[in-house]
């Protein structure tokens, strides 16, 4: 080319959760049975949506006006139905002009780090969820900055570490926090909260907050709102309809904006990001459409509980198969449906490996996990030898060897032989 037309954080974006498709597409092709651990799709892996959830949406697609444009921030009666939910709370108060839709949360991602001055930073959690880490390097053309979540503590955010990296780092202008945390599984107390919010209070920063999980939470854990805890301070919280409902496929998601008036520099930062979602005219409207009549459904309710029962479950069976195994941390997932487990320092090398029976499958294993993180090193002998797919925790920007797995499952035999398999084919790696 003339000029070089490459973007400098290009390399920034990675996305390991979707990367190992390709990896596991091609030793589907060498007749291997591939069991998808990796991404957190509730209907690709079997869950069933109530009737009464589609007798809706097939309510809404009688009528003419949900094939139409939306307004750019979305559909006034749906904002308006939203902001009385978080009003209804009488932490902070928002109106429906604190409500933008987009085309999923990846969409808000996208927008709210890429209209950010370069130079302003925002600090994430380690491990991290990948859209977040690699769109916020990206923005910046620098690697993402993180503050540690520990797995010796639930995997709750290190509070001083965090504090340590604002004071080092003048650039960090944001602090994001996932809670119910992806890929953790960690539900982040109230007092964790008040702890990050009094830090952008002491150093002038925004939070965001992505809440896409907000209602999934069990093992007798709930989610404080950040509209619980933000008092005055600049915020952004990230929330939608593909975890919750499941809707995956909608991409349908929005921010509640908190406080903009407290700072004329923030007000202009949400009216960039505005402006932005103004040259694409609009967010998909059906959805928008129902989730008031969702939502607001008696049935609701019920469905979200059963279903939180199941995942409640399924943590539980997790964590005992697995907390048995010498050299790997495991703590019980609270919330989301992901589990997260760290191996012990000095617990992998390059010399480990599993017995693959398949000549050509042993063969493409062995060629790739040359020169990787010995983290993928396993979760390849794992997928080779098993068929199981999960995600290496280097994958979510963090230097903790381990891995991430779903708790999405289905069919509960499949379920407890995916755990079961994963404990033993550990143990036998880790003593290979």
């Amino acid at each position: 080319m003339r000029n070089n037309i490459v973007h400098a954080g290009a390399h920034e974006l990675q996305y390991e959760i979707r990367e190992i498709v390709a990896v596991g597409n091609c030793l589907k092709d060498m007749g291997l049975d591939v069991c998808w651990e990796n991404i957190g799709d509730p209907v690709l892996k079997g869950e069933k949506i109530p009737s009464w959830i589609k007798d809706v949406i097939k309510g809404a697609v009688d009528n003419d006006s949900s094939f139409a444009y939306s307004p750019t921030k979305g559909l006034a009666e749906t904002r308006a139905f939203l902001a009385e939910i978080c009003n209804s709370r009488k932490k902070v108060q928002i109106t429906e002009e604190d409500i933008i839709f987009f085309n999923g949360i990846g969409d808000a991602i996208s927008k709210v780090y890429n209209y950010l001055r370069k130079e302003a930073r925002v600090i994430g959690p380690s491990p991290a969820y990948s859209t977040h880490s690699s769109t916020e390097a990206a923005h910046a053309g620098e690697d993402h900055i993180m503050y540690r979540l520990d797995p010796r503590n639930s995997w709750m955010p290190d509070i001083d570490d965090l504090r340590d990296k604002i004071i080092k780092d003048k650039s960090i202008s944001g602090i994001l926090m996932i809670n119910p945390n992806n890929p953790a599984g960690t539900v982040y107390s109230k007092d964790v909260m008040e702890d990050i919010v009094r830090i952008a209070e002491e150093f002038d920063l925004f939070i965001v907050c992505d809440e896409i999980y907000l209602e999934i939470t069990y093992n007798g854990k709930v989610s404080t709102p950040l509209s619980d805890v933000i008092n005055g301070v600049c915020a952004i919280s990230m929330r939608g309809i593909s975890k919750e409902l499941p809707w995956p496929g909608a991409r349908c998601g929005w921010i509640e904006v908190y406080n903009r008036g407290n700072d004329p520099v923030f007000n202009t930062y949400i009216e960039t990001i505005l402006n932005a979602k103004m040259l694409e005219v609009c967010s998909t409207t059906l959805p928008q459409t129902v989730i008031p009549s969702l939502l607001s459904d008696p049935r609701y309710k019920e469905y979200h509980s059963e279903r939180n029962r199941q995942y409640e479950a399924k943590s539980k069976y997790a964590y005992d198969a697995l907390v048995g195994v010498d050299g790997i941390i495991v703590n019980r997932a609270d919330g989301a449906f992901y589990m997260t487990v760290a191996f012990e320092d000095g617990a992998l090398n390059n010399k480990q490996s599993l017995a693959i029976t398949s000549d050509k499958v042993r063969a493409y294993i062995e060629d790739s996990v040359c020169n990787v993180a010995l983290d993928k090193r396993f979760v390849y002998y794992l997928l080779g030898a098993t068929g199981i797919c999960v995600v290496p925790l280097t994958g979510f920007s963090c230097d903790i060897f381990g891995f991430r797995v779903t708790l999405l499952e289905t069919d509960m035999l499949k379920f407890e032989w995916i755990f079961k398999t994963i404990a033993e084919k550990t143990k036998a790696y880790l003593n290979s």
